[in-house]
């Protein structure tokens, strides 16, 4: 089964695709990741992600990989380029920062969605993103978009940075989710929205449990119909 989660920053994706594919015994893969390993080589190189063109090669040139966790250091995968662990280096404020303009460049997403799609048409995974359902992954089984409200997502975001240490305030929190949910929506090049078959849940008065929960009881409901239609 072929499960795509898609929603705006915050929107409780990977805590919620991380405990489905871990009750599911399936993959997965959260597709931010490899925007963000391109946005951290971008910056470490280059100082900046403005060259869309040295940005772009970039992302043709290095291998990456996403793999099951390596270490037991709170992280859901390791993320490889040209064999070089950079998980740790993904969620720092620079590359949070800069990853929207990076995902908005038609050759990266071009790039990148072509090894996602190969990933996950092997089957048995959980694919977070946000253009899972739409460009990526549009044969899943099952559609979900998550959504909340934007001072919702801003204080988890905030409580996440909070507990790795990270020097931010929840206003710098709230502004940054602003300025990318309007960068993810405007892009001419896969925008953030549903799918058109995609089931919408508004996480912002759920907690993971209950999402969890609900999207448990629709893979049911799949799975019962999908029985039923091979008994015809």
């Amino acid at each position: 089964m072929i499960i795509a989660i898609d929603g705006p920053v915050a929107s409780g994706k990977s805590a919620v695709g991380k405990r489905l594919a871990d009750q599911l015994g399936s993959l997965f893969f959260d597709t931010g990741l490899l925007y963000r390993a391109v946005t951290y080589l971008a910056l470490r190189e280059f100082g900046s992600v403005d060259d869309t063109v040295a940005v772009s090669t970039l992302a043709v040139r290095v291998h990456f990989e996403v793999l099951p966790p390596t270490l037991e250091d709170g992280r859901d995968c390791t993320v490889l380029a040209d064999r070089e662990d950079i998980t740790l280096e993904l969620r720092r404020p620079e590359v949070e920062n800069n990853v929207s303009p990076v995902s908005a460049i038609p050759e990266v997403r071009r790039v990148l969605t072509a090894h996602m799609r190969r990933v996950g048409l092997r089957g048995q995974v959980v694919m977070v993103g946000r253009d899972v359902g739409t460009v990526i992954l549009p044969e899943a089984d099952l559609k979900i978009f998550l959504t909340a409200s934007v001072e919702t997502r801003a204080r988890r975001r905030f409580e996440e940075m909070q507990a790795r240490g990270e020097v931010r305030t929840y206003d710098e929190s709230l502004a940054n989710l602003r300025e990318r949910d309007r960068i993810d929506a405007t892009r001419t090049t896969a925008p953030l929205r549903p799918a058109s078959d995609a089931i919408r849940l508004d996480t912002t008065d759920l907690d993971l449990e209950s999402v969890v929960t609900l999207i448990e009881e629709l893979i049911a409901t799949y799975a019962r119909r999908e029985t039923t239609d091979a008994r015809r």
